[in-house]
This record gives structure tokens, sequence and C-alpha cells, in this order.
């Protein structure tokens, strides 16, 4: 658990219900080197920004990066960029043994009432492209959807990977406000 352990007032709910705590963490927090772990091993290296950078970028854009805890044991994290208009559900992961067992699911529900009444946008791998973890994009959709996201029929393909953009509130979202996202992105940090 980070040394500057800030304990999240939203997730007080699962908390009393599963033992579930979360911290925010920030830039300068001494960061647990699991969490680095999780983000190195849940998705696919060309999906990832580099580790130090990521860490330099939650001061920069002002992450909203939450580990969460049962007792002393990580289950995953979350980051959001929050913004204005849409905010981004950059990345989400459950360690990898913790998947199945309801526990994103809270995690997730306390994501969302704690940004009650505002849009989300996420991208995920597309579950129409023949893969071979195809299976597993189909179970990200699902849960996603169940969650109250929906399809904005909008991908983007990166190093030929199809991902497909999803939004949770009653917004419009088009191909001009993903890009308008990217290109915040693009101010703090840049890909090849």
């Amino acid at each position: 658990m980070p040394e500057n352990e800030k304990k999240f007032g939203f997730i007080s709910i699962i908390q009393m219900i599963s033992g579930i705590h979360g911290y925010q963490i920030t830039a300068t927090d001494t960061i647990d080197e699991q969490l680095k772990q999780l983000y190195q091993t849940a998705f696919p290296e060309n999906e990832q920004i580099p580790w130090n950078d990521l860490v330099r970028l939650i001061g920069e854009m002002h992450l909203d990066f939450t580990a969460y805890y049962q007792g002393e044991d990580l289950i995953g994290f979350t980051i959001v960029y929050p913004r204005p208009s849409f905010n981004w559900y950059w990345y989400f992961a459950v360690k990898e043994e913790l998947r199945g067992k309801g526990l994103g699911q809270q995690i997730l529900t306390a994501l969302i009432e704690k940004y009650k009444g505002q849009s989300f946008v996420l991208d995920m791998e597309s579950p129409r492209q023949p893969c071979n973890n195809a299976e597993q994009r189909q179970r990200r959709h699902a849960f996603y959807l169940r969650n109250g996201f929906r399809d904005t029929n909008l991908y983007r393909t990166y190093d030929d990977i199809e991902m497909t953009i999803m939004m949770m509130g009653d917004d419009i979202f088009t191909m001009q406000d993903w890009d308008a996202i990217v290109a915040e992105l693009r101010k703090y940090w840049t890909w090849d």
C-alpha cells in the first residue's frame, strides 16, 4: 500500500460490504511495485504508456489514479482522465486471479457513483476483430454493456488492433471528440 494513503469517500459503501479500500495515487507517492506489475501484465505492451511516463502524467494531467485493496492485498486499479465534457476511463485492471469474483463490478459501481451525472468514454480491444483473445474481449465488452456503457460504433486502429469506443451518459460522442482527447494527451506525451 502506498505510504501516503488517502482513503476516498466514494469507496465507503463497498468498503463496508466487502472490505475494499480505495487509495488515491499521486505522482509523489511511493508506488506499490504490485501496481506496476499489474499494469504491465493486464494490458498488451502496445497499449501501455511506459510506466515512468504514466507516473509523470498523474500530476501533469491531473489523472484520477486509484488503487483498490482488500486489507493489505491489492485488488486492482483505475485511471480516469477527468475532463469537462467526457471523462476518459483510461485504464481499469483487476488482478487476474481475482477476476470473476465480483470485485471489478464493485469497483466500477463505486467509480460510476463518484462521477454520477457525468459522461464516460473508454476504448477497448474490439470484440468484432478476429484475434487470439476473442473470448476475453467478448467478456469485457459484455461487462461494460451490463454496467450501462453503450457501443458508439466508433473504432480506431492502433498497431493492427481495432479498438471500439464505448460511452456512458446521454451525450453524443463523435470521432472529433475522440480526436480532441488524443490531442490533449499528445500535449503531455507522444508515441511513435
